[in-house]
């Protein structure tokens, strides 16, 4: 059956305020575009076949260039005056109205004339890189940008609306570079460096942050930034984006408030935290949610909601609190859910373990292409562990511990769908049985690169009735699945 008509490719989760200001559009054409001709593409994979393969270069011009090259000569001078320790108890705010007469005192002695929007300008350029994080800082402001990626001080990339394009900044030197990577994971008591080169953060805002440092990184400290939205998505949000259709978005709202085991599946970049973030709204307020991450980076939107993070080991390779620990410390914590914020290891053993001892609607992400390849990898996970457990139990348990797979996915033209909804159903021998409720089916692609496709109800009877039923969304949790 199908859902509805076709649902044009576009820009994944813009801003709301964007949304609001678009005017109506127009209604997508029932025929879909041409597709493009064999000597079309063939023209295109020879224009990237012949393109220049020299690495580009994040170079500033113009107004921006210029208040930067002033800020190396003024910065050295700034802090023969300031005491870093002192400043750094000062807010952004009050730093800059500290710093005015003291910028002036520098600018007349360099010989400098600056006109008001420069001399501001070069104010928080300055305060940035004395208390925030330099040139990172106006991409981290900027609504627009989804994805930072620092590879080296001279080369920095950005995600805008699904797409990769270079970003106009710049850092001094590696040394640079280097001071704000420790900054940031400094801040959440953690370290990197020759040592320890690899580094998980956040930013205050919740932002997740990857470090990694030479000599593993040959182009100097590369740092991978994934921004979160200041305005928390919802299914409807994401309904009305195109990534998924209004009866998907009804069954993943009656599954949430059910309290059906669900597990997020899908590539990087895809949208399974923003996923499990919209999912998290279905939670009843009464219910007492805990989180457990590597890097705490969900936010979700429940009154009674304690996050936990797991420790790296200390410089003696002591200390390290990992998610099985905190998994374990979680069950004596009175959760009605636990929500693990990615699994790759050991750790899924616990989670089904949760999730079979009633602890009911608890979620979990982890990276795979299929729903079926997610079963066959959580079936890996577990036999990692220093359990031993046969497979055929492994499969088992996962058999009656997950009633739902979402498959996210992020497509070419830079737009994330849901591609599959599957109920995972039990056993039949030694497989695991899987139905199909919806399924995202890809038609062409438009003259503007934009992906085209429908989204299908399978018109199956569900097998998860059973819980919809206890909270009394039965009849409209058949409805949205036939």
């Amino acid at each position: 059956m199908k859902s509805g008509p076709s649902i044009p490719g576009g820009d994944q989760f813009p801003s709301i305020e964007e949304e609001e200001a678009a005017p109506a559009a127009e209604a997508p054409s029932p025929f879909p575009a041409a597709p493009p001709t064999p000597g079309g593409a063939m023209d295109r994979l020879n224009q990237r076949q012949n393109a220049a393969s020299e690495p580009g270069n994040s170079k500033q011009e113009g107004f921006e260039a210029s208040v930067h090259r002033i800020k190396e000569q003024v910065l050295p001078r700034l802090l023969e005056r300031v005491d870093p320790e002192a400043a750094a108890t000062l807010g952004k705010d009050e730093l800059a109205e500290e710093f005015r007469p003291i910028i002036s005192e520098v600018l007349a002695e360099l010989k400098i004339t600056l006109n008001r929007r420069e001399q501001f300008a070069l104010e928080k350029v300055l305060v940035d890189e004395l208390l925030g994080l330099g040139p990172l800082e106006e991409l981290l402001s900027d609504p627009a940008v989804s994805d930072i990626m620092v590879n080296g001080p001279d080369q920095t990339y950005i995600e805008r609306k699904g797409k990769l394009e270079l970003a106009q900044i710049q850092f001094r030197d590696e040394e640079h570079l280097f001071q704000i990577a420790q900054r940031i994971v400094n801040k959440v008591g953690r370290r990197v460096d020759q040592t320890t080169p690899l580094a998980d953060a956040r930013l205050p805002d919740g932002s997740r942050v990857n470090v990694i440092v030479p000599p593993l990184s040959l182009r100097g400290t590369a740092i991978s930034i994934r921004k979160f939205s200041e305005k928390p998505i919802t299914l409807d949000m994401m309904r009305g984006f195109g990534s998924m259709s209004e009866k998907m978005a009804t069954v993943l709202k009656i599954a949430g408030a059910s309290r059906m085991n669900i597990v997020i599946s899908g590539g990087t970049g895809s949208g399974k935290t923003t996923m499990l973030n919209a999912l998290s709204k279905m939670i009843d307020p009464g219910e007492r949610v805990l989180t457990i991450e590597d890097a705490a980076e969900l936010r979700l939107q429940q009154p009674h909601w304690l996050p936990l993070e797991t420790r790296p080991a200390n410089l003696e390779g002591q200390g390290a609190i990992t998610i099985r620990d905190l998994v374990i410390n979680a069950l004596r914590m009175r959760p009605d859910r636990i929500i693990l914020g990615e699994i790759r290891g050991p750790e899924c053993f616990d989670l089904l373990a949760a999730m079979n001892t009633g602890h009911d609607g608890s979620m979990a992400t982890l990276h795979s292409n299929s729903p079926r390849e997610c079963l066959a990898r959580m079936e890996n996970m577990v036999m990692m562990s220093d359990i031993k457990v046969p497979k055929e139990a492994i499969s088992r348990q996962i058999a009656d511990s997950v009633d739902l797979i979402v498959q996210v996915k992020r497509l070419r033209d830079g737009s994330r769908r849901t591609t599959n909804i599957t109920e995972v159903i039990g056993m039949e021998g030694d497989v695991i049985v899987t139905q199909e409720l919806f399924k995202f089916e890809y038609l062409d692609e438009s003259s503007d690169g934009k992906i085209v496709g429908e989204y299908h109800s399978m018109g199956l009877r569900p097998y998860t009735m059973d819980k919809a039923k206890q909270f009394g969304f039965d009849q409209p949790y058949l409805e949205a699945c036939l």
